[in-house]
């Protein structure tokens, strides 16, 4: 299973759950950013190859949802309610995550996150 992190800058939030999620049994973690400026910036690849997205914010999600045909089905297109607020990897931010992905993880694929 492939899981998109999308935010805005692919610099903290995304990333930082790439990073968490990257050793979980069953899936392949990517993350992306919305911004054309991003390290990683969100492409209709990325989205088409995703099984499920977790975008940080609303605006994220809308965006996917208006810019790109191929897609996941809209339930598999998850806002996590992550505000802009957070560095890279810290642990509020980690723990946040953990909280909010793990147990649709957990959910999917039956692994531990």
């Amino acid at each position: 299973m492939r899981i998109l992190f999308v935010c805005t800058a692919n610099k903290l939030r995304s990333p930082t759950a790439e990073d968490v999620f990257r050793d979980t049994p069953g899936i392949e973690v990517i993350s992306a950013g919305t911004d054309s400026e991003a390290p990683r910036p969100l492409s209709k690849e990325l989205v088409a190859s995703a099984d499920m997205i977790f975008a940080m914010e609303a605006h994220h999600r809308e965006r996917i949802r208006k810019k790109f045909k191929q897609r996941p089905p809209d339930n598999r297109i998850v806002t996590l309610h992550i505000p802009d607020e957070y560095e890279r990897g810290d642990p509020a931010l980690v723990a946040l995550q953990r909280e909010k992905v793990g147990t649709r993880l957990l959910a999917l694929n039956g692994s531990r996150p």
